[in-house]
């Protein structure tokens, strides 16, 4: 048996069911959809905040990656070198051999008389390149010395010559001798030699020593402190142990010259207004043994008086109660008072 259908033909007005004329005013039309900004409609503005998200994350990561970069490139860079680095260079010249061979030659060429004239020569041959003058320039008269003769400079100008700047006292002047040597390199053996006459120039002036303000001084803590240092120097000289102990600071042990020296006098303490621990200048005279005769104090003979040796020390003192102790002892800077 066929089902009947249920489907009502809509021309026939007075059929069951409902009707299949929709009336349009049975629903609400929808609110007109406002136009963008920039007459720009419906979703094709989104490309640009999507293009704006992409240029802003590609700053960021250019600002991490330098930020990131920037520190690590500062401490793997090395600086340039200039010519006021503290550091010098010496071209690949081994400098410090270098000044040791010419300041030891100069001990040799800066001392001669006739009656040294053949021993010289022989010590100086172990420095000179073969065939050179083995007097140097000397016509053997006069004589001349030098004492305290140091390596004083260098100026390399490649890895295998160079001049080296001696300097020395003679009488009461000093001066610098000037020294052209030769290095044969690794791998000729590492040898050095004088590559020509040497030169004797003029040492630098003494330096310029500005003046410095005096500190304020503490008439009444200098007062205090003269007795105790007395004490303390006069110990610290004979090597008493026991006796030295009575004016060091608690926790402190300091050595002593152990009678190398005998106190003479505490010429000057300068005592700089301040607390419990303090600075301090003191100048101290020592009595000096004359040869192997210690000092006698009192005595008038010259050769058991000896001599006297005036020297500035800086030392720590540490106020604990009503007296004065010596923490530290070291040797003095700068003059003052």
């Amino acid at each position: 048996m066929a089902r009947r259908s249920t489907v009502h033909d809509p021309r026939i007005a007075d059929g069951p069911g409902l009707s299949a004329t929709l009336d349009p005013a049975d629903y609400e039309a929808p609110p007109p959809r406002r136009p963008r900004r920039g007459g720009w409609s419906g979703g094709g503005g989104r490309w640009l905040v999507w293009t704006g998200r992409i240029i802003l994350w590609a700053l960021i990561l250019v600002i991490l990656v330098n930020g990131v970069r920037a520190p690590f490139e500062r401490f793997t860079q090395q600086e340039p070198v200039t010519s006021n680095s503290a550091v010098p260079a010496y071209n690949g010249f081994p400098a410090a051999q270098g000044m040791a061979f010419a300041a030891q030659f100069a001990g040799v060429y800066l001392n001669f008389n006739p009656e040294d004239a053949a021993s010289r020569s022989r010590k100086l041959t172990a420095f000179l390149a073969e065939g050179m003058d083995p007097q140097m320039g000397w016509d053997g008269f006069g004589s001349y010395a030098a004492v305290a003769i140091q390596p004083y400079d260098i100026e390399a100008t490649d890895a295998h010559n160079a001049v080296v700047s001696v300097a020395f006292q003679t009488g009461p002047r000093r001066l610098m001798l000037s020294v052209p040597i030769y290095y044969s390199g690794d791998e000729a053996g590492r040898r050095f030699v004088v590559a020509g006459r040497p030169a004797i120039l003029p040492a630098p002036a003494p330096a310029e020593l500005p003046q410095v303000a005096e500190p304020e001084i503490d008439e009444a803590a200098a007062a205090e402190l003269k007795p105790q240092l007395e004490g303390f120097f006069k110990d610290y000289a004979s090597g008493e142990a026991a006796g030295l102990e009575r004016y060091v600071a608690a926790g402190k042990s300091l050595p002593s010259f152990a009678g190398a020296f005998t106190f003479s006098q505490l010429k000057e303490v300068v005592v700089p207004v301040g607390g419990a621990t303090r600075e301090i200048q003191a100048v101290v005279v020592w009595a000096v043994p004359s040869g192997d005769v210690l000092p006698t104090p009192g005595t008038t003979d010259p050769a058991a008086v000896g001599g006297t040796l005036e020297q500035v020390y800086r030392l720590t003192v540490e106020k604990q109660g009503d007296k004065w102790f010596v923490a530290d002892i070291r040797g003095g800077g700068r003059i003052v008072g």
